[in-house]
């Protein structure tokens, strides 16, 4: 994962109505037009049991305004997490996840941008280098969607932050590729920095000149289970 200041995400879908005094006007079928892909349906056939990251398919990555002018995007290149889950009970579901702070990754960073940001002013690396995340509810929204309620520390403080999490898939193995239970999920937060006591370059009210409050945060990530069981 590319990384965030902390903490996931639900898909929004928008629709358009149309309106039209006239009937339609009647239209021919191709036959020969081929015919569009049935949607893929969304899997639930993974054991319940401990998940653990595979860092090799996730990221996590952080947004922010700057200036007003751009949404600055960055990230975090080292975390690990760990979910305990049961597909029949997702609401019982337990997840924790860490953060190495200086593991944040920059696009193109000035000369010392790096380590500014690992100084008191912002992540304060020295005295606080994790970030966890520590899950105390888990709340359904749909059939594959949930919200996620945790506590978040950060520079030594924690807060409660809300995810929007989205369960992409899940199955129980495929041997010999992938001899163990596979699920991913995408998420979506938002954090204040400014709670966490980063304050620093705040814009004062009314104006855009400096680097946003609010940070968003969002997360995809792959997790591996317990191994196929043998038929």
């Amino acid at each position: 994962m590319r990384l965030l200041p902390f903490t996931f995400g639900l898909l929004v879908m928008s629709a358009g109505l149309a309106a039209c005094s006239q009937p339609p006007a009647e239209t021919t079928h191709d036959a020969s037009a081929p015919k569009p892909a049935p949607a893929t349906p969304v899997s639930k056939d993974f054991p319940a049991g401990t998940y653990t990251l595979d860092a090799s398919h996730a990221s996590l990555t952080f947004t922010v305004s700057h200036l007003g002018f751009s949404t600055y995007t960055a990230g975090f290149d080292r975390f690990d997490a760990t979910l305990e889950i049961d597909p029949a009970h997702p609401e019982a579901a337990k997840l924790h996840a860490t953060v190495d702070v200086k593991s944040l990754d920059l696009p193109t960073p000035p000369k010392g941008f790096h380590d500014s940001l690992m100084s008191a002013q912002w992540f304060d690396a020295a005295a606080h280098p994790q970030m966890t995340f520590v899950s105390t509810k888990i709340e359904k929204t749909g059939d594959f969607s949930a919200k996620i309620y945790g506590d978040l520390t950060l520079r030594g403080v924690t807060k409660p932050v809300v995810l929007d999490a989205v369960l992409n898939g899940g199955y129980p193995g495929f041997a010999p590729y992938d001899p163990n239970a596979r699920i991913g999920f995408s998420v979506k937060g938002e954090i204040k920095r400014s709670d966490f006591g980063m304050a620093f370059g705040i814009p004062e009210p009314g104006s855009n000149m400096g680097v946003g409050d609010t940070v968003g945060v969002v997360i995809d990530a792959e997790f591996s289970g317990p191994p196929l069981k043998a038929k």
